[in-house]
C-alpha cells in the first residue's frame, strides 16, 4: 500500500501535470490493478483512474515534506484539489465582477479560471475507487471524508451562483404508465325524454 506508482500527466480538463514530476514508467503503471482480466482493454473509466492515481501519488511524492499514503487524509486531498485549480479552464466570477451570475458575460474579465465542479466530483469519485482497489480499507478513504464532500458542495454552490447556472439533481426517468382506457360515458338523454 506505501508503493504509489509516479503519475502521468491527465485528468478530465486534459491538464498538463509536466511540472510536477516525471512520467509513470512501464514497470511503475503495470503495478496497477484495474480488473481482473488483463487481458482485454482497459475502458476509458479505467485508464483515467490509472492516470489520475498515479497523478495524485506523485502529489504525494513531490508534497512537502513527502506523504505515504497510509498518512493521507482528506485535507491532504484538499490541499491536492485546490492545487489542480492552476490548471482549471472553467471561467469563475468573483462577486464584484460585474458578470457575477451570468452564464454568457459579454466581455472578458480577469476573474480566475478554476477546476469545473463537474470534473472535480468526477476526479473524486475515480480516486475513492482506485484508494480501494490498491488495497486501502473503505472506512479509512481519505477521498470519501466529509470534509471532501463539503468542498464539493461549495465549489458546486459557489460556481453555480458565479455562472448563474444552478445545479438541479437529474430526476430519474419513470417509464411511461399504461394509459387507462377511459369507459364511454353514458350520454345524457334529452330533456323531456322518458
Amino acid at each position: 500500500m506505501n508503493s504509489i506508482p509516479e503519475m502521468e500527466s491527465s485528468n478530465t480538463e486534459n491538464i498538463s501535470f509536466n511540472n510536477i514530476g516525471p512520467t509513470a514508467n512501464a514497470a511503475m503503471s503495470a503495478s496497477y490493478s484495474s480488473s481482473p482480466s488483463s487481458s482485454t482493454t482497459p475502458s476509458r473509466y479505467e485508464n483515467q483512474k490509472r492516470r489520475d492515481w498515479n497523478t495524485f501519488g506523485q502529489y504525494l511524492k513531490n508534497h512537502r515534506p513527502p506523504l505515504s499514503l497510509s498518512r493521507c487524509s482528506g485535507a491532504h486531498v484538499l490541499e491536492f484539489l485546490r492545487y489542480l485549480d492552476q490548471f482549471g479552464k472553467t471561467k469563475v466570477h468573483t462577486p464584484i465582477c460585474p458578470f457575477y451570475g451570468h452564464p454568457n458575460p459579454p466581455a472578458p474579465c480577469p476573474c480566475p479560471l478554476r477546476q469545473a465542479w463537474g470534473s472535480l466530483d468526477a476526479l473524486i469519485g475515480r480516486l475513492r475507487a482506485a484508494y480501494e482497489e490498491n488495497g486501502g480499507k473503505p472506512e479509512a478513504n481519505p477521498f470519501g471524508a466529509g470534509a471532501v464532500r463539503l468542498y464539493l458542495r461549495e465549489v458546486r454552490d459557489l460556481q453555480s451562483k458565479a455562472r448563474g447556472v444552478s445545479y438541479e439533481k437529474k430526476k430519474r426517468k419513470r417509464p411511461p404508465q399504461q394509459q387507462i382506457q377511459a369507459l364511454p360515458l353514458p350520454l345524457p338523454s334529452p330533456p323531456g325524454a322518458a
